[in-house]
Protein backbone atom coordinates (compact mmCIF):
# COMPACT_ATOMS: atom_id res chain seq x y z
CA UNK A 1 0.00 0.00 0.00
CA UNK A 2 2.06 2.75 -1.16
CA UNK A 3 -1.37 5.62 0.47
CA UNK A 4 0.92 8.92 -1.00
CA UNK A 5 0.11 7.68 -4.61
CA UNK A 6 -1.10 10.65 -6.76
CA UNK A 7 -3.09 9.53 -9.81
CA UNK A 8 -2.66 11.79 -12.62
CA UNK A 9 -5.50 11.36 -14.98
CA UNK A 10 -5.13 12.56 -18.73
CA UNK A 11 -8.00 13.12 -20.88
CA UNK A 12 -7.85 15.20 -23.77
CA UNK A 13 -4.50 17.08 -22.18
CA UNK A 14 -2.07 14.02 -23.64
CA UNK A 15 1.45 16.44 -22.98
CA UNK A 16 3.89 17.35 -19.62
CA UNK A 17 4.39 20.84 -20.76
CA UNK A 18 1.91 23.16 -19.00
CA UNK A 19 0.15 20.78 -17.50
CA UNK A 20 -0.75 21.84 -14.40
CA UNK A 21 -2.35 18.84 -12.63
CA UNK A 22 0.82 17.03 -13.57
CA UNK A 23 3.48 20.00 -11.88
CA UNK A 24 1.06 20.15 -8.70
CA UNK A 25 0.54 15.74 -8.48
CA UNK A 26 4.35 15.98 -8.85
CA UNK A 27 4.62 18.57 -5.49
CA UNK A 28 2.49 16.42 -3.74
CA UNK A 29 4.36 12.91 -3.81
CA UNK A 30 4.85 9.82 -6.35
CA UNK A 31 2.70 10.08 -9.28
CA UNK A 32 1.18 7.55 -11.57
CA UNK A 33 0.36 8.72 -15.00
CA UNK A 34 -3.04 7.04 -16.21
CA UNK A 35 -5.05 6.87 -19.39
CA UNK A 36 -7.82 5.39 -19.32
CA UNK A 37 -9.09 4.18 -22.66
CA UNK A 38 -13.03 3.79 -22.17
CA UNK A 39 -14.82 1.82 -24.56
CA UNK A 40 -18.20 2.90 -23.90
CA UNK A 41 -16.98 6.32 -24.66
CA UNK A 42 -15.33 5.32 -27.72
CA UNK A 43 -18.59 3.60 -28.99
CA UNK A 44 -21.01 6.81 -28.52
CA UNK A 45 -22.70 8.38 -31.60
CA UNK A 46 -19.91 11.17 -31.69
CA UNK A 47 -16.72 8.70 -31.68
CA UNK A 48 -14.60 7.63 -34.69
CA UNK A 49 -11.69 5.33 -35.63
CA UNK A 50 -9.64 8.30 -36.90
CA UNK A 51 -10.30 10.15 -33.54
CA UNK A 52 -8.69 7.10 -31.94
CA UNK A 53 -5.63 6.63 -34.10
CA UNK A 54 -4.91 10.50 -33.47
CA UNK A 55 -5.39 10.05 -30.34
CA UNK A 56 -3.12 7.11 -30.18
CA UNK A 57 -0.52 8.59 -32.00
CA UNK A 58 -0.23 11.70 -29.08
CA UNK A 59 -0.59 8.53 -25.92
CA UNK A 60 2.53 6.86 -27.80
CA UNK A 61 4.94 10.35 -27.42
CA UNK A 62 3.42 10.88 -24.15
CA UNK A 63 3.79 7.53 -23.03
CA UNK A 64 7.98 7.96 -24.51
CA UNK A 65 8.01 11.37 -22.95
CA UNK A 66 7.17 10.18 -19.21
CA UNK A 67 9.16 6.91 -19.45
CA UNK A 68 12.11 9.38 -20.16
CA UNK A 69 11.22 10.94 -17.06
CA UNK A 70 10.95 7.86 -14.88
CA UNK A 71 7.50 7.12 -14.96
CA UNK A 72 5.96 5.55 -17.92
CA UNK A 73 2.24 6.33 -18.53
CA UNK A 74 -0.46 3.85 -17.51
CA UNK A 75 -2.56 2.71 -19.73
CA UNK A 76 -6.08 0.85 -18.71
CA UNK A 77 -8.85 -0.48 -20.61
CA UNK A 78 -12.72 -0.20 -18.64
CA UNK A 79 -15.06 2.43 -16.70
CA UNK A 80 -13.29 4.84 -14.98
CA UNK A 81 -14.83 4.56 -11.71
CA UNK A 82 -14.16 0.60 -11.38
CA UNK A 83 -10.30 0.94 -12.20
CA UNK A 84 -10.24 3.82 -9.59
CA UNK A 85 -11.76 1.27 -7.14
CA UNK A 86 -9.77 -1.53 -7.82
CA UNK A 87 -6.29 1.18 -8.15
CA UNK A 88 -7.51 2.28 -4.64
CA UNK A 89 -7.87 -1.31 -3.43
CA UNK A 90 -4.38 -2.52 -4.08
CA UNK A 91 -2.14 0.65 -4.15
CA UNK A 92 -3.98 3.48 -1.64
CA UNK A 93 -5.17 6.78 -4.05
CA UNK A 94 -3.96 9.76 -1.72
CA UNK A 95 -5.28 12.06 -4.42
CA UNK A 96 -6.95 12.39 -7.59
CA UNK A 97 -5.27 14.86 -10.40
CA UNK A 98 -6.46 16.39 -13.79
CA UNK A 99 -8.10 18.65 -15.44
CA UNK A 100 -11.61 19.69 -16.26
CA UNK A 101 -13.67 18.86 -18.86
CA UNK A 102 -16.16 19.91 -20.81
CA UNK A 103 -16.66 17.03 -22.87
CA UNK A 104 -20.07 15.38 -24.72
CA UNK A 105 -23.27 13.79 -22.50
CA UNK A 106 -21.26 10.50 -21.78
CA UNK A 107 -17.96 12.10 -20.15
CA UNK A 108 -19.95 14.57 -18.01
CA UNK A 109 -22.30 11.74 -16.05
CA UNK A 110 -19.10 9.99 -15.84
CA UNK A 111 -17.29 12.73 -14.16
CA UNK A 112 -20.15 13.00 -12.07
CA UNK A 113 -20.07 9.56 -10.92
CA UNK A 114 -16.09 9.66 -10.18
CA UNK A 115 -17.26 12.98 -8.15
CA UNK A 116 -19.42 10.79 -6.30
CA UNK A 117 -17.03 7.76 -5.75
CA UNK A 118 -14.13 9.83 -4.87
CA UNK A 119 -16.43 11.77 -1.90
CA UNK A 120 -17.57 8.15 -0.86
CA UNK A 121 -13.99 6.84 -0.15
CA UNK A 122 -12.54 10.32 0.88
CA UNK A 123 -10.13 10.37 -1.94
CA UNK A 124 -9.70 14.43 -3.03
CA UNK A 125 -9.99 14.70 -6.64
CA UNK A 126 -8.35 18.04 -7.73
CA UNK A 127 -9.71 19.60 -11.28
CA UNK A 128 -8.07 22.19 -12.93
CA UNK A 129 -9.75 24.60 -15.75
CA UNK A 130 -7.25 23.27 -19.16
CA UNK A 131 -8.58 26.48 -21.01
CA UNK A 132 -10.45 29.70 -20.50
CA UNK A 133 -13.82 28.11 -19.63
CA UNK A 134 -14.74 28.63 -16.12
CA UNK A 135 -16.93 26.39 -14.84
CA UNK A 136 -20.30 27.41 -12.45
CA UNK A 137 -19.75 30.69 -14.10
CA UNK A 138 -22.58 33.32 -12.54
CA UNK A 139 -22.18 35.84 -15.44
CA UNK A 140 -20.95 36.31 -18.57
CA UNK A 141 -19.83 40.01 -17.74
CA UNK A 142 -16.13 40.28 -17.57
CA UNK A 143 -15.58 36.80 -19.19
CA UNK A 144 -12.91 38.52 -22.15
CA UNK A 145 -11.30 39.95 -19.72
CA UNK A 146 -10.68 36.71 -17.45
CA UNK A 147 -9.54 34.56 -20.47
CA UNK A 148 -7.19 37.01 -20.90
CA UNK A 149 -5.53 36.67 -17.28
CA UNK A 150 -6.27 33.28 -17.50
CA UNK A 151 -3.49 33.23 -20.69
CA UNK A 152 -1.29 35.04 -19.65
CA UNK A 153 -0.43 33.21 -16.47
CA UNK A 154 3.22 31.65 -16.77
CA UNK A 155 3.44 27.76 -18.42
CA UNK A 156 4.16 25.38 -16.11
CA UNK A 157 7.28 23.51 -17.12
CA UNK A 158 7.69 20.13 -17.67
CA UNK A 159 8.39 17.94 -14.46
CA UNK A 160 12.07 17.35 -14.35
CA UNK A 161 12.19 13.81 -13.11
CA UNK A 162 9.34 11.52 -11.86
CA UNK A 163 9.77 9.12 -8.92
CA UNK A 164 10.02 5.46 -10.84
CA UNK A 165 6.80 3.77 -9.31
CA UNK A 166 7.15 -0.54 -8.47
CA UNK A 167 5.58 -1.97 -10.98
CA UNK A 168 4.83 -3.58 -13.51
CA UNK A 169 1.91 -1.10 -14.71
CA UNK A 170 -0.27 -1.97 -17.65
CA UNK A 171 1.08 0.32 -20.50
CA UNK A 172 0.07 -1.10 -23.85
CA UNK A 173 -2.49 1.36 -26.12
CA UNK A 174 -5.50 -0.68 -27.27
CA UNK A 175 -6.22 -0.62 -31.35
CA UNK A 176 -9.61 1.32 -32.48
CA UNK A 177 -10.94 -2.28 -32.86
CA UNK A 178 -10.52 -3.36 -29.31
CA UNK A 179 -12.04 -0.20 -27.95
CA UNK A 180 -15.52 -1.72 -30.25
CA UNK A 181 -14.97 1.04 -33.14
CA UNK A 182 -15.23 0.15 -37.17
CA UNK A 183 -12.75 0.70 -39.75
CA UNK A 184 -12.68 4.40 -40.59
CA UNK A 185 -9.87 5.29 -43.23
CA UNK A 186 -8.84 8.60 -43.16
CA UNK A 187 -6.00 8.71 -45.75
CA UNK A 188 -4.59 12.26 -45.04
CA UNK A 189 -5.54 12.57 -41.62
CA UNK A 190 -3.08 14.72 -39.68
CA UNK A 191 -0.77 13.08 -37.14
CA UNK A 192 -1.19 13.51 -33.38
CA UNK A 193 1.57 13.97 -30.64
CA UNK A 194 3.23 16.78 -28.92
CA UNK A 195 6.37 17.23 -31.82
CA UNK A 196 3.69 17.58 -34.11
CA UNK A 197 1.99 20.06 -32.23
CA UNK A 198 5.10 22.18 -31.85
CA UNK A 199 5.98 22.00 -35.35
CA UNK A 200 2.94 22.79 -36.56
CA UNK A 201 2.33 26.20 -34.25
CA UNK A 202 6.19 26.86 -35.56
CA UNK A 203 5.22 26.60 -39.26
CA UNK A 204 2.07 28.78 -38.81
CA UNK A 205 3.46 31.82 -36.75
CA UNK A 206 6.35 31.45 -38.62
CA UNK A 207 5.52 30.55 -42.55
CA UNK A 208 2.54 29.85 -43.40
CA UNK A 209 -0.12 31.96 -41.31
CA UNK A 210 0.62 35.69 -43.23
CA UNK A 211 -2.64 35.33 -45.85
CA UNK A 212 -4.00 33.74 -43.27
CA UNK A 213 -6.89 36.83 -42.60
CA UNK A 214 -7.62 36.32 -46.68
CA UNK A 215 -6.94 32.50 -47.30
CA UNK A 216 -9.06 30.65 -44.45
CA UNK A 217 -12.23 30.99 -45.65
CA UNK A 218 -11.68 28.95 -49.08
CA UNK A 219 -10.95 25.29 -49.20
CA UNK A 220 -8.46 25.88 -51.91
CA UNK A 221 -6.30 27.65 -49.45
CA UNK A 222 -7.24 27.04 -46.09
CA UNK A 223 -5.42 23.80 -46.14
CA UNK A 224 -2.39 25.48 -45.78
CA UNK A 225 -2.84 28.74 -44.47
CA UNK A 226 -4.98 28.22 -41.16
CA UNK A 227 -3.34 26.90 -38.32
CA UNK A 228 -4.23 24.04 -38.35
CA UNK A 229 -3.88 23.53 -34.52
CA UNK A 230 -7.45 22.68 -33.64
CA UNK A 231 -6.97 18.81 -33.46
CA UNK A 232 -3.81 19.15 -31.31
CA UNK A 233 -5.96 22.05 -29.10
CA UNK A 234 -8.80 18.87 -29.07
CA UNK A 235 -6.46 16.53 -27.60
CA UNK A 236 -4.45 19.09 -25.98
CA UNK A 237 -0.89 18.24 -27.18
CA UNK A 238 -0.37 21.74 -27.01
CA UNK A 239 -2.28 24.47 -24.47
CA UNK A 240 -4.29 27.10 -25.27
CA UNK A 241 -1.99 28.94 -23.22
CA UNK A 242 1.20 28.00 -25.04
CA UNK A 243 -0.84 29.13 -28.71
CA UNK A 244 -1.60 32.29 -27.29
CA UNK A 245 1.49 33.37 -25.51
CA UNK A 246 3.57 32.38 -28.55
CA UNK A 247 0.68 34.30 -30.93
CA UNK A 248 1.34 37.38 -28.53
CA UNK A 249 4.88 36.97 -28.93
CA UNK A 250 5.09 36.79 -32.70
CA UNK A 251 2.77 39.98 -33.13
CA UNK A 252 5.15 41.56 -30.59
CA UNK A 253 8.26 40.97 -32.51
CA UNK A 254 6.76 42.42 -35.80
CA UNK A 255 5.73 45.93 -33.98
CA UNK A 256 7.08 48.52 -35.89
CA UNK A 257 8.61 46.54 -38.67
CA UNK A 258 8.97 48.45 -42.00
CA UNK A 259 9.27 44.63 -43.96
CA UNK A 260 6.59 44.47 -46.88
CA UNK A 261 4.85 41.45 -45.38
CA UNK A 262 4.59 42.88 -41.33
CA UNK A 263 1.33 44.42 -41.77
CA UNK A 264 -0.80 41.72 -43.27
CA UNK A 265 1.42 39.26 -40.83
CA UNK A 266 0.07 41.59 -37.76
CA UNK A 267 -3.64 41.86 -39.51
CA UNK A 268 -3.18 37.67 -39.56
CA UNK A 269 -2.28 37.18 -36.14
CA UNK A 270 -4.94 39.63 -34.82
CA UNK A 271 -7.53 37.52 -36.63
CA UNK A 272 -5.98 34.21 -35.18
CA UNK A 273 -5.85 35.78 -31.61
CA UNK A 274 -9.88 36.54 -31.91
CA UNK A 275 -10.36 32.99 -32.71
CA UNK A 276 -8.79 31.77 -29.96
CA UNK A 277 -10.83 33.74 -27.94
CA UNK A 278 -14.30 32.33 -29.37
CA UNK A 279 -12.57 29.04 -28.71
CA UNK A 280 -13.41 29.18 -25.54
CA UNK A 281 -16.56 31.29 -25.59
CA UNK A 282 -18.27 28.53 -27.46
CA UNK A 283 -17.05 25.70 -24.99
CA UNK A 284 -18.18 28.20 -22.20
CA UNK A 285 -22.10 27.38 -23.66
CA UNK A 286 -21.73 24.16 -23.35
CA UNK A 287 -20.17 24.23 -19.97
CA UNK A 288 -23.18 26.44 -19.02
CA UNK A 289 -25.65 24.76 -20.47
CA UNK A 290 -24.42 20.96 -21.52
CA UNK A 291 -28.53 20.11 -22.72
CA UNK A 292 -27.69 22.15 -26.40
CA UNK A 293 -25.78 18.80 -27.20
CA UNK A 294 -29.38 17.40 -27.38
CA UNK A 295 -32.15 19.81 -27.11
CA UNK A 296 -32.58 22.69 -28.93
CA UNK A 297 -30.89 26.38 -27.07
CA UNK A 298 -34.35 27.98 -27.75
CA UNK A 299 -36.84 25.83 -27.21
CA UNK A 300 -39.76 27.78 -29.51
CA UNK A 301 -37.76 25.35 -32.35
CA UNK A 302 -38.95 22.22 -30.90
CA UNK A 303 -41.12 20.52 -33.62
CA UNK A 304 -39.27 22.72 -36.45
CA UNK A 305 -37.95 19.66 -38.40
CA UNK A 306 -38.76 16.23 -38.23
CA UNK A 307 -37.51 13.92 -35.43
CA UNK A 308 -36.11 11.51 -37.76
CA UNK A 309 -34.32 12.51 -40.72
CA UNK A 310 -35.16 11.30 -44.11
CA UNK A 311 -32.98 8.51 -45.24
CA UNK A 312 -32.21 8.97 -48.63
CA UNK A 313 -31.35 12.74 -48.06
CA UNK A 314 -29.70 12.02 -45.17
CA UNK A 315 -27.35 9.07 -47.03
CA UNK A 316 -26.82 11.22 -50.20
CA UNK A 317 -25.26 14.36 -48.17
CA UNK A 318 -23.18 11.83 -46.03
CA UNK A 319 -21.54 10.45 -49.04
CA UNK A 320 -20.84 13.69 -50.80
CA UNK A 321 -23.88 12.75 -53.22
CA UNK A 322 -25.88 15.49 -53.23
CA UNK A 323 -26.02 16.80 -56.92
CA UNK A 324 -23.78 20.21 -55.94
CA UNK A 325 -20.49 19.68 -56.99
CA UNK A 326 -18.87 22.06 -54.25
CA UNK A 327 -21.04 20.58 -51.46
CA UNK A 328 -19.79 17.62 -52.37
CA UNK A 329 -16.05 18.23 -52.83
CA UNK A 330 -16.06 19.55 -49.14
CA UNK A 331 -17.74 16.50 -47.65
CA UNK A 332 -15.69 14.31 -49.22
CA UNK A 333 -12.59 16.17 -48.65
CA UNK A 334 -13.77 16.47 -44.98
CA UNK A 335 -13.86 12.21 -45.16
CA UNK A 336 -10.46 12.09 -46.71
CA UNK A 337 -8.51 14.67 -44.45
CA UNK A 338 -10.62 14.32 -40.87
CA UNK A 339 -10.68 18.28 -41.16
CA UNK A 340 -12.26 21.19 -43.48
CA UNK A 341 -11.93 25.15 -42.72
CA UNK A 342 -14.80 26.28 -40.69
CA UNK A 343 -16.81 28.71 -42.95
CA UNK A 344 -16.95 25.12 -45.44
CA UNK A 345 -18.34 23.42 -41.68
CA UNK A 346 -20.67 26.18 -41.23
CA UNK A 347 -22.32 25.92 -45.63
CA UNK A 348 -22.24 22.37 -44.38
CA UNK A 349 -24.35 21.96 -41.73
CA UNK A 350 -25.91 24.80 -43.07
CA UNK A 351 -27.35 23.16 -46.18
CA UNK A 352 -28.00 20.21 -44.11
CA UNK A 353 -30.61 21.81 -42.03
CA UNK A 354 -32.16 24.52 -44.62
CA UNK A 355 -31.98 22.65 -47.96
CA UNK A 356 -32.26 19.36 -46.53
CA UNK A 357 -34.30 20.07 -43.76
CA UNK A 358 -32.65 17.38 -41.75
CA UNK A 359 -32.61 17.29 -37.85
CA UNK A 360 -29.18 18.86 -36.84
CA UNK A 361 -28.81 16.39 -33.98
CA UNK A 362 -28.33 13.12 -37.05
CA UNK A 363 -26.34 15.82 -39.58
CA UNK A 364 -23.96 17.24 -36.40
CA UNK A 365 -23.34 13.65 -35.10
CA UNK A 366 -22.23 12.60 -38.94
CA UNK A 367 -20.01 15.89 -38.73
CA UNK A 368 -18.58 14.80 -35.10
CA UNK A 369 -17.07 11.31 -36.11
CA UNK A 370 -15.65 13.29 -39.42
CA UNK A 371 -13.96 15.76 -37.52
CA UNK A 372 -10.50 14.04 -36.01
CA UNK A 373 -10.22 17.83 -33.87
CA UNK A 374 -13.96 16.94 -33.11
CA UNK A 375 -14.50 19.25 -29.35
CA UNK A 376 -17.94 18.99 -28.19
CA UNK A 377 -18.48 22.83 -26.54
CA UNK A 378 -17.33 24.52 -30.25
CA UNK A 379 -19.19 21.73 -32.11
CA UNK A 380 -22.81 21.57 -30.88
CA UNK A 381 -22.61 25.31 -30.40
CA UNK A 382 -21.61 25.97 -33.91
CA UNK A 383 -24.05 23.08 -35.15
CA UNK A 384 -27.28 25.03 -33.45
CA UNK A 385 -26.41 28.26 -34.70
CA UNK A 386 -25.69 26.91 -38.47
CA UNK A 387 -29.59 25.02 -38.21
CA UNK A 388 -31.11 28.20 -36.80
CA UNK A 389 -32.56 26.92 -33.36
CA UNK A 390 -30.15 29.75 -31.42
CA UNK A 391 -32.57 31.79 -31.26
CA UNK A 392 -30.28 34.44 -31.29
CA UNK A 393 -28.20 34.49 -34.65
CA UNK A 394 -29.00 35.63 -37.89
CA UNK A 395 -29.96 32.61 -40.01
CA UNK A 396 -27.58 31.86 -42.97
CA UNK A 397 -28.75 30.05 -46.22
CA UNK A 398 -25.51 30.00 -47.81
CA UNK A 399 -26.51 29.19 -51.84
CA UNK A 400 -24.25 26.49 -52.78
CA UNK A 401 -24.06 27.47 -56.50
CA UNK A 402 -22.46 31.01 -55.46
CA UNK A 403 -20.39 29.35 -52.90
CA UNK A 404 -18.60 27.10 -55.29
CA UNK A 405 -17.89 30.00 -57.83
CA UNK A 406 -16.85 32.43 -54.69
CA UNK A 407 -14.56 29.95 -52.84
CA UNK A 408 -13.63 28.07 -56.34
CA UNK A 409 -13.66 30.08 -58.92
CA UNK A 410 -11.23 27.78 -60.82
CA UNK A 411 -12.84 24.84 -60.15
CA UNK A 412 -9.27 23.01 -58.89
CA UNK A 413 -10.97 22.42 -55.58
CA UNK A 414 -14.23 20.51 -57.17
CA UNK A 415 -11.75 18.68 -59.60
CA UNK A 416 -9.74 17.31 -57.19
CA UNK A 417 -12.49 15.57 -55.06
CA UNK A 418 -15.48 15.12 -57.72
CA UNK A 419 -13.36 13.16 -60.43
CA UNK A 420 -16.84 12.05 -61.93
CA UNK A 421 -17.02 15.85 -63.55
CA UNK A 422 -13.87 15.63 -65.49
CA UNK A 423 -15.66 15.76 -68.36
CA UNK A 424 -17.56 19.15 -68.12
CA UNK A 425 -16.83 22.26 -69.03
CA UNK A 426 -15.06 24.49 -66.78
CA UNK A 427 -17.97 27.29 -67.37
CA UNK A 428 -20.51 24.82 -66.09
CA UNK A 429 -18.42 23.32 -63.49
CA UNK A 430 -20.44 24.55 -60.62
CA UNK A 431 -23.84 23.53 -62.51
CA UNK A 432 -23.09 20.04 -64.17
CA UNK A 433 -26.94 20.02 -65.27
CA UNK A 434 -27.25 22.91 -67.20
CA UNK A 435 -24.34 21.16 -69.45
CA UNK A 436 -26.09 19.21 -72.14
CA UNK A 437 -23.84 16.20 -72.07
CA UNK A 438 -25.06 15.91 -68.22
CA UNK A 439 -27.39 13.16 -68.78
CA UNK A 440 -24.04 10.88 -69.25
CA UNK A 441 -22.46 11.81 -66.19
CA UNK A 442 -21.76 9.02 -63.13
CA UNK A 443 -23.00 12.02 -61.30
CA UNK A 444 -26.25 12.28 -59.61
CA UNK A 445 -29.03 15.40 -60.69
CA UNK A 446 -29.26 18.11 -57.75
CA UNK A 447 -31.44 16.75 -54.39
CA UNK A 448 -32.95 19.58 -54.14
CA UNK A 449 -34.08 22.97 -56.07
CA UNK A 450 -32.06 24.92 -53.66
CA UNK A 451 -33.59 27.80 -54.23
CA UNK A 452 -37.34 26.92 -53.75
CA UNK A 453 -35.82 24.80 -50.58
CA UNK A 454 -33.83 28.09 -49.15
CA UNK A 455 -37.03 29.71 -49.40
CA UNK A 456 -39.25 27.18 -47.46
CA UNK A 457 -36.51 27.28 -44.67
CA UNK A 458 -36.02 31.02 -44.14
CA UNK A 459 -40.21 31.27 -44.30
CA UNK A 460 -40.58 28.26 -41.42
CA UNK A 461 -37.89 29.73 -39.29
CA UNK A 462 -39.06 33.45 -39.48
CA UNK A 463 -42.51 31.74 -38.55
CA UNK A 464 -41.13 30.66 -34.92
CA UNK A 465 -39.50 33.53 -34.95
CA UNK A 466 -42.77 35.74 -34.71
CA UNK A 467 -43.99 33.63 -31.87
CA UNK A 468 -45.74 35.86 -29.06
CA UNK A 469 -42.19 34.25 -26.56
CA UNK A 470 -39.86 34.18 -29.01
CA UNK A 471 -38.41 37.56 -27.94
CA UNK A 472 -38.04 37.03 -24.08
CA UNK A 473 -37.00 33.60 -24.32
CA UNK A 474 -34.39 34.63 -26.91
CA UNK A 475 -32.92 38.02 -24.47
CA UNK A 476 -32.54 35.43 -21.69
CA UNK A 477 -30.17 33.35 -23.44
CA UNK A 478 -28.05 36.33 -24.77
CA UNK A 479 -27.76 37.30 -21.07
CA UNK A 480 -26.94 33.68 -20.29
CA UNK A 481 -24.46 33.34 -23.78
CA UNK A 482 -23.86 36.27 -25.14
CA UNK A 483 -20.80 37.85 -25.77
CA UNK A 484 -19.82 41.03 -23.98
CA UNK A 485 -16.87 41.77 -25.69
CA UNK A 486 -18.65 42.44 -29.31
CA UNK A 487 -21.64 43.28 -27.70
CA UNK A 488 -24.26 40.73 -29.16
CA UNK A 489 -27.68 42.51 -29.19
CA UNK A 490 -30.32 41.25 -28.24
CA UNK A 491 -32.83 40.10 -30.69
CA UNK A 492 -36.04 41.73 -29.61
CA UNK A 493 -35.37 43.65 -33.07
CA UNK A 494 -36.17 42.50 -36.34
CA UNK A 495 -33.28 41.53 -38.30
CA UNK A 496 -32.66 41.17 -42.20
CA UNK A 497 -32.08 37.65 -43.44
CA UNK A 498 -28.32 37.41 -44.10
CA UNK A 499 -28.73 34.84 -46.84
CA UNK A 500 -25.52 35.65 -49.10
CA UNK A 501 -23.00 37.52 -46.87
CA UNK A 502 -19.88 36.77 -45.25
CA UNK A 503 -20.29 34.83 -42.02
CA UNK A 504 -19.72 37.36 -39.02
CA UNK A 505 -16.22 37.29 -37.95
CA UNK A 506 -17.11 36.55 -34.48
CA UNK A 507 -18.55 32.81 -35.42
CA UNK A 508 -15.51 32.02 -37.36
CA UNK A 509 -13.42 29.57 -35.47
CA UNK A 510 -10.92 28.21 -38.53
CA UNK A 511 -7.14 27.01 -36.65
Amino acid sequence: MTRSLQVVWFKRDLRVHDHRPLAQAVAAGPVLPLYIAEPELWTQPDGSGRQWEFAAESLRELQATLAALGQSLCVVVGGAVSIFRRLHARHGIAALWSHEETGNGWTYARDRAVRTWTKDVGVSWHEVPPFGVIRRLQSRDGWAKAWDRQMAEPQMPAPAALQPLTGPWPTRIPTAAELGLAPDPCPRRQRGGRSQAVRTLGSFLNQRGREYRLQMSSPVTAFRASSRLSSHLSWGTVSMREVAQATWARRQALEGSEAPAAGRWRASLTSFLARQHWHCHFMQKLEDEPRIEFENLHRAYDGLRPDVADPHRLAAWMAGNTGFPFIDACLRALDQHGWINFRMRAMLMSFASYHLWLPWRETGLHLARQFVDYEPGIHWSQVQMQSGTTGINTMRVYNPVKQGFDQDPNGHFVRAYVPELAPVPDECLHEPWLWPGAYRLAYPPPIVDHAVAARSARDAVYSVRQGPNHKQAANEIVAKHGSRKTGLPTTGRKRKPAVEEDADPQIRLEF
